[in-house]
């Protein structure tokens, strides 16, 4: 995970700002730890220790530099470009598994005994995986302080700690500053509330260059009736959260995207984040995807053209899996009819306090008990709707953040009516796979065919393993909406 120590030496001196995230730097001096890009004084190399990731540092004894925040940076890219135990503990980790089913929780999903699961994490990161959900505690600690006027008792348990004692321990190991000392020294505006629900506004970081046209268009383009929408410049969705739902704005800025969170409870706080995180890709390295694919002189020019386009993901797996089904041989508009019906039938209920959403996309076992002729549309795709949704809802299928990508493959193909086509696209926006392509895709065909690529699986291997990317950049050629980022109303 951690890059050498010249590489990461070079990268302090010239306060790189594409490493933030990929490692830590310690000065043992101060003891106190920063991102790479930090625009304090270059300490000394005898005095600097390597961690690749925050907790690390806060597990050795170091607290988090008040300059350059580095609890702020985006996540490691390595994390959605891997598939391996430890990047599937990881993104099951960011999405606060540990907080609401303990560490056993998270090796059981593996199939791993927590001794394994704690080996595994400290010989790849240096840190268990408690002092990583402790890290992200505090994190989710420090955002609840600066943005809401919650009690500080509150904000401990939605934070997921257990004591207000283990959090002012944890917060003062990694600020420097109790947390009544660590809020007076922010500005907070004022919490609002409607309809049940707490509003926050945050930033959520990126790394740049980064280009929304694809990400918002493609989101706008396919949005839901209900579930989701595009108002005044941002995209609007419905979120099932672990303890309640939620609505969520995302809007692109030059280098953040600003978040708008309506949650019914603020323990949610931090799944909330890493699905939207993930649906918007925004700790994907794309320079590394910028070098790979502008070597190859098909894809060069369209690179060049548009640095940084990210891959539209999903913040529900299981969710998008469905949609994709509905999608299967039919338009953007017509699949998008037949889900918001479905929406309307069997989505529970949800009320927006800032706009027209009006359900959470259905339940897989709200779908899984339904018979063919309960849907609409040909029996043999609404077979394989229910056949899906009950794959599901028995956990013989598993799309979430850490699933095995190799074995989800395996299982969506075996099911009736879901061919390659199906099985690319779910891996791509459900699983987070980097590396899906899509050959049969009408659009995937028609690009090539306009780039000169004569032998697409061959000219493919090249591609890799930043092929979804390459994806984007295909379907990029084409006339269609859901390139183009939408108007601001």
């Amino acid at each position: 995970m951690l890059p050498n120590r010249e590489v990461c030496l070079r990268a302090v001196a010239s306060r790189d700002a594409r490493f933030d995230g990929e490692f830590f730097t310690a000065v043992r001096t101060t003891r106190i730890y920063c991102r790479p890009s930090c625009p304090a004084l270059t300490p000394r190399p005898e005095n600097t220790s390597f961690y690749a990731t925050a907790a690390a540092a806060q597990d050795a004894g170091y607290r988090a530099c008040r300059r350059c925040r580095p609890d702020t940076v985006p996540g490691s890219a390595a994390w959605d470009v891997r598939a391996d135990t430890a990047a599937r503990a990881v993104r099951l980790i960011g999405d606060g598994l540990v907080d609401r089913e303990g560490v056993t929780g998270v090796a059981e999903r593996l199939g791993y005994s927590v001794r394994q699961l704690q080996r595994v994490l400290a010989d790849e990161l240096g840190a268990s995986p408690l002092a990583l959900a402790r890290a992200q505690r505090a994190h989710t600690a420090r955002v609840l302080l600066e943005t809401t006027t919650m009690r500080l008792g509150e904000v401990a348990f939605a934070a997921g700690f257990g004591s207000v004692r283990s959090f002012n321990d944890a917060v003062r190991s990694t600020y420097g500053l109790t947390p009544g000392e660590l809020r007076a020294r922010l500005r907070r505006a004022p919490t609002l509330t409607r309809g049940g629900l707490a509003a926050l506004q945050l930033r959520l970081p990126l790394r740049r260059p980064f280009d929304p046209s694809n990400l918002f268009g493609h989101l706008a383009a396919t949005a839901v009736p209900g579930v989701e929408e595009w108002r005044d410049g941002a995209y609007r969705r419905t979120l099932v959260l672990p303890h309640g739902p939620g609505v969520v704005g995302l809007a692109p800025r030059a280098d953040h995207v600003a978040a708008t969170l309506w949650l019914t409870d603020p323990r949610d706080l931090t799944p909330a984040i890493g699905r939207c995180r993930r649906l918007l890709d925004l700790d994907a390295d794309p320079v590394a995807v910028t070098e790979a694919l502008g070597a190859d002189p098909s894809l060069a020019p369209l690179v060049a053209a548009a640095p940084g386009r990210r891959v539209p993901r999903t913040t529900d797996g299981a969710e998008f899996a469905i949609r994709a089904v509905l999608g299967q041989q039919v338009s953007t508009a017509a699949a998008r009819t037949q889900t918001g019906r479905l929406v309307q039938r069997f989505g529970e209920p949800v009320a927006d306090p800032d706009g027209g959403l009006t359900h959470l996309f259905p339940a897989p076992s709200a779908l899984a008990a339904l018979q063919p002729d309960d849907l609409p549309g040909p029996r043999r795709r609404a077979g394989t709707l229910i056949a899906l949704a009950r794959a599901l809802a028995g956990r013989e299928l598993d799309l979430g953040p850490g699933a095995d990508r190799t074995e989800a493959r395996r299982t969506l193909a075996a099911l009736p009516g879901i061919g390659p086509w199906t099985v690319e696209l779910v891996a791509m926006r459900s699983l987070g796979d980097p590396d899906a392509l899509p050959f049969t895709d009408l659009g995937v065909m028609r690009a090539a065919e306009q780039l000169g690529i004569t032998d697409l699986a061959t000219t493919a291997q090249h591609w890799r393993p930043w092929r979804s990317y390459a994806t984007q950049y295909l379907w990029a050629t084409l006339p269609h909406p859901i390139n183009q980022l939408p108007e601001a109303t």
